[in-house]
């Protein structure tokens, strides 16, 4: 499950990029126009396609990192035990979480094909700020896989605090093995459980059929 959402994560690493949409763009819209972008450039990166990890850390730098609340997402892993954490904890959680998703995400990135993405219509009312983007995506021979986007409108513009595939939740699926990681060694036990992780996700993704 955590490969293919990484995988399918960079469908949704353009979110804000496109110069030529406003900060009020209604996020499906926001989505959709900037897939075409990200999915654009992920098919014609030779770079990214032979494994450059270098260059793949350049783009989720500067893509992923400003549209996802890993201070939000990583609270809602912890769940009930964010509170017992120190303020130098929390920090240390969300840093080490965050480079987790991102390493994962990278060398999965690699291994992007010729995936193509819809996204379903959207209801939402003037005041909403906090919806859900509901997406689908298809892969040659295989089914369509239902993809959500948990996302909160901010000062900053719509960012995403969770993804889901085929209805499991990125956090939840997390925040299990959060406490039971804390339940074994505590909270610094699972920030050292986290750092291990990302130091050992740090290879390219073997590319699809390989």
């Amino acid at each position: 499950m955590l490969r293919m959402f990484f995988l399918l994560l960079a469908l949704i690493t353009g979110f804000g990029a496109h110069p030529a949409l406003a900060a009020d763009t209604p996020p499906d819209v926001l989505a959709r126009e900037t897939t075409k972008e990200v999915l654009a450039i992920l098919k014609q990166d030779k770079g990214i396609q032979s494994g450059n990890l270098d260059k793949v850390y350049q783009l989720v730098e500067a893509k992923i990192l400003p549209n996802f609340d890993f201070n939000r997402m990583t609270q809602l892993a912890v769940g009930k035990y964010w509170p017992s954490a120190t303020a130098k904890q929390k920090q240390a959680l969300v840093t080490e979480f965050r480079n987790l998703l991102v390493r994962t995400y990278s060398g999965s990135l690699t291994a992007f094909t010729d995936q193509t993405v819809e996204f379903k219509p959207l209801t939402m009312k003037p005041d909403d700020t906090d919806v859900t983007v509901r997406s689908e995506i298809r892969q040659p021979g295989g089914h369509p896989i239902p993809i959500d986007y948990s996302m909160y409108k901010t000062s900053f513009g719509w960012k995403v605090y969770d993804v889901s595939i085929n209805g499991v939740s990125l956090v939840t699926n997390y925040r299990a093995s959060f406490a039971s990681a804390i339940r074994q060694s505590g909270i610094d036990g699972l920030i050292k459980t986290l750092t291990d992780k990302s130091a050992g996700v740090s290879q390219p993704a073997p590319r699809s059929g390989s």
